[in-house]
C-alpha cells in the first residue's frame, strides 16, 4: 500500500502537551524551552552520535521501506533510560517523511485513549509509545489487531446486545520503548518485526555529544572539559547534557568564559558527582553496605532500611549503574560490594577486603 509523504519532513506532529502559563515575566516560556530541547535533539542519523550498530540496522530498514514505498515494520527499542529512544523515533519519522505522534503507556488508561490516537494516524505515520511495558491489558489487546491487520475492533454494548465494530486503519509503524523488555507480554513482544537494544555510551562518545550541545548553547568548552563531564555522565547522553547545563551555570556565576577540565571538575564536585559518575546516594548505598554490613552479602530491604531509601528506587535507579561499572554484585545470598568499590571510596585496608577471600 502506497503512503503519502509530507512535503516538509521537519513538520512532525508530537503529542507533547504545552502549558502557556508563565510564573514570572522573566521566566522562559514553555515554548522557548521546547525550542531549546528541539535544537539540542539530533534530527538525522548523521547528527546522532553513538549506537553505530543500531544506526546501521535502521538505515537498511529505512532504505528498504522507502524503496517499497511502504511503512517500516514495527520496532521495539529497549535499554536504560536517557539513551535516545525518543530521538530515534523522531529521526525515523523525518527520514521516512511522515509524522510522529508521541505518548507514554501510563497516559493510555482507557481504550478510547489509544483509539483516538490510532484513528487519527495518516498512512505511514509513526506512533511512539514510551514505557510500553506499562500498558494495561485492555489497551494492549486493542493493539494486537491494529499492529497485525491494521484494524480496530471495538465492542459496543454489553451482554447479548454487544456487537463488535471493525474500523480499518492506515498502515502505520509502532515504535515501542521500554527499560524492561522482559516485562512485555509475549503476544505484544512477538508482534514487533524489529527488536533492538540501545547500549551505554563511552566517555569519548559523550564528549562529542557535550561539545555539540555546548555549541548549540553558545558555551565555550575545551576537549578535556567535555571529556571530564563525559566521564561523570554514567554512560547516558541525557545526564551528560544535564551536567553540562550545571557546569555552564557554574562558570557563568564565577565569571569564566570557557569550560575547562579543572572548572568542570570543580563544578561537578559541588554537585557531588564524583569522577566515576556516582552521586551522594550511590556513595551512601555503598558506604552503608561496607560499614554496617561488612560489604555484604545483604538483602535489598536491609539496605533500604539502613539508608532510608525506597527499595524499588535502589533496585531500579541506583543498582543498574553500580552493577554495570562493577561496584556491586548480586549473589544468591544478597548484594555484595566489590573490591573496586572499596578502592574508589578509599577503603582499601586488608581488613575490609578480607570478606572477599571467604566467598
Amino acid at each position: 500500500m502506497a503512503i503519502k509523504r509530507n512535503q516538509n519532513p521537519q513538520q512532525r506532529n508530537t503529542s507533547h502537551d504545552t502549558n502557556d502559563k508563565e510564573l514570572l515575566i522573566t521566566q522562559p516560556t514553555t515554548q522557548e524551552k521546547d525550542n531549546l530541547e528541539e535544537s539540542i535533539r539530533p534530527h538525522s542519523f548523521d547528527e546522532y552520535i553513538g549506537q553505530q550498530d543500531l544506526k546501521a540496522v535502521l538505515s537498511i530498514v529505512i532504505e528498504a521501506a522507502k524503496t517499497r514505498n511502504e511503512p517500516m515494520d514495527h520496532l521495539l527499542l529497549y535499554g536504560p533510560p536517557g539513551l535516545g529512544k525518543t530521538t530515534i523515533s523522531l529521526i525515523l519519522a523525518s527520514a521516512m517523511g511522515v509524522n510522529c505522534k508521541i505518548t507514554a503507556a501510563p497516559a493510555l488508561e482507557r481504550p478510547r485513549d489509544i483509539t483516538g490516537l490510532l484513528v487519527n494516524l495518516k498512512p505511514g505515520d509513526i506512533l511512539f509509545i514510551d514505557e510500553i511495558h506499562r500498558l494495561n491489558r485492555l489497551t494492549e489487546e486493542l493493539l494486537y489487531p491494529a499492529m497485525e491487520d491494521y484494524r480496530l475492533e471495538i465492542t459496543i454494548g454489553k451482554g447479548q446486545a454487544a456487537r463488535t465494530r471493525r474500523i480499518p486503519l492506515p498502515r502505520f509503524t509502532l515504535v515501542g520503548a521500554t527499560t524492561k523488555v522482559g516485562a512485555l507480554t509475549s503476544p505484544l513482544r512477538d508482534r514487533f518485526g524489529l527488536i533492538q537494544r540501545l547500549k551505554f555510551y563511552e566517555p569519548e562518545e559523550l564528549a562529542l555529544i557535550i561539545k555539540r550541545t555546548a555549541k548549540l548553547l553558545k558555551t565555550s568548552i575545551t576537549e578535556p572539559g567535555a571529556l571530564e563531564i563525559g566521564r561523570r555522565s554514567r554512560g547516558t547522553p541525557r545526564i551528560a547534557n544535564r551536567l553540562l547545563r550545571r557546569v555552564r551555570d557554574y562558570i557563568q556565576v564565577k565569571k569564566f568564559d570557557t569550560i575547562t577540565q579543572e572548572l568542570a571538575a570543580q563544578a561537578l564536585d559541588i554537585y557531588q558527582v564524583d569522577p566515576q559518575g556516582l552521586d551522594w546516594t550511590d556513595r551512601l548505598i555503598l558506604d552503608t553496605m561496607i560499614t554496617q554490613f561488612n560489604g555484604g552479602p545483604v538483602g535489598l530491604e536491609a539496605v533500604a532500611a539502613a539508608t532510608g531509601e525506597d527499595a524499588k528506587t535502589i533496585e531500579e535507579v541506583y543498582e543498574p549503574y553500580l552493577l554495570q561499572i562493577g561496584y556491586l554484585n548480586r549473589t544468591p545470598r544478597g548484594r555484595v560490594v566489590t573490591p573496586t568499590a572499596y578502592q574508589h571510596l578509599g577503603k582499601t585496608g586488608e581488613e575490609q577486603l578480607s570478606i572477599f577471600s571467604d566467598q
